[in-house]
């Protein structure tokens, strides 16, 4: 019984990486990571972007994408970025807090532990994509009038 448990471990095994392999080339390459980070101190959310291969400021934190890749449309939507993130601190040396794959779909999946900051992958997107945060929306229209139309003639009793 532990013999043929064993083959079949193995020959699961094998197939594995031939599917992470299809899956993988499946996804779609973006030079733009849309992250959030939350700051526990303060209770204060906030998105930026970070373009690939750049380092982005959050708070005392440096967030480094080095590889930011999409599903296509019609395949279940994920996105996974590789992250880096360091932490500076005044009269310290740069210490690095992560390093690895993180999911859209599963943040707590492969996480940054800090006691003061959280981040994660919002989604991976081409750049000039839609802004970070969506413009104030423009004053309304005033209402145009309707044409007056002759009162309605009631139906039934009328209270006196």
């Amino acid at each position: 019984m532990k013999f043929a448990a064993a083959l079949l471990g193995i020959a699961l095994a094998g197939l594995m990486p031939a599917a992470t392999d299809a899956r993988a080339a499946d996804m779609i390459p973006e030079p733009l990571a849309l992250m959030q980070g939350l700051d526990k101190i303060s209770a204060r959310v906030s998105q930026f972007e970070a373009p690939v291969g750049t380092s982005v400021r959050f708070g005392t934190l440096s967030v480094v994408v080095r590889d930011c890749q999409r599903s296509p449309p019609e395949e279940r939507p994920e996105n996974a970025a590789f992250v880096e993130v360091y932490e500076t601190r005044p009269g310290e040396n740069r210490t690095r807090l992560f390093s690895g794959w993180m999911f859209s779909s599963s943040p707590a999946l492969s996480a940054l532990e800090h006691p003061v900051y959280d981040v994660n992958l919002l989604e991976c997107r081409p750049a000039g994509g839609s802004p970070v945060r969506a413009p104030a929306a423009a004053p309304a229209a005033p209402p145009t009038p309707e044409p007056a139309s002759p009162p309605a003639k009631s139906r039934g009793k009328t209270t006196r």
